[in-house]
């Protein structure tokens, strides 16, 4: 999982969820490292501790690279990453941060070798259809997204949940009227 914030964590739940054994959660920063291992992630890497690109430093952890990797960041060599850090042969990436109007180029032989790579807003899930079985789920107890909140504000203070949202020190903040 690349990007550790709030869609991070939350691909990180659901991999959980899914049965994930070992799961990897890429950030530079690594004060988002604890919240990470307590939803899930087994292994937390900065890419900055490293020489190597980071595609490379998973490919040597897992074999060969990862059988799924997710973009939840919103910058296109972040996205690039992600896919060469798919399995050759069979690895999917699915990127899931929204860019600003950009152009993605990769080299052609990253998808002629077998890797897929998919896109979605919303976990492309039809949200009359999920969202009640979302709630629901989560009202039976099969995840948890309490640990997502991490600040609870007046409403006045909006200026300043987003604040923290910028600085890293926010996962999310429920705003009380």
């Amino acid at each position: 999982v690349f990007g550790l914030g709030g869609v991070g964590l939350s691909v990180v739940i659901g991999c959980k969820v899914a049965g994930a054994s070992r799961i990897f959660g890429i950030d530079i920063n690594p004060d988002k490292f604890a919240k990470a291992k307590e939803l899930g992630v087994t292994d937390c890497i900065n890419p900055r501790d490293y020489d190597k690109p980071i595609h490379e430093v998973l490919a040597r952890m897992t074999n060969g690279g990862v059988d799924y990797s997710f973009e939840c960041v919103g910058d296109i060599d972040v996205m690039v990453s992600a896919l060469k850090s798919c399995h050759f042969g069979f690895g999917t990436c699915m990127i899931n941060g929204v860019v600003p109007s950009s152009i993605l180029s990769f080299e052609p032989m990253l998808m002629l070798s077998g890797r897929t790579l998919k896109g979605a807003l919303f976990g492309n899930l039809k949200s009359k259809d999920w969202v009640p079985k979302l709630v629901s789920d989560y009202q039976a107890k099969k995840f948890n997204l309490d640990p997502l909140v991490t600040h609870v504000l007046p409403f006045d203070k909006i200026n300043e949940g987003f604040e923290l949202l910028r600085c890293g020190k926010s996962i999310r903040t429920v705003l009380k009227f």
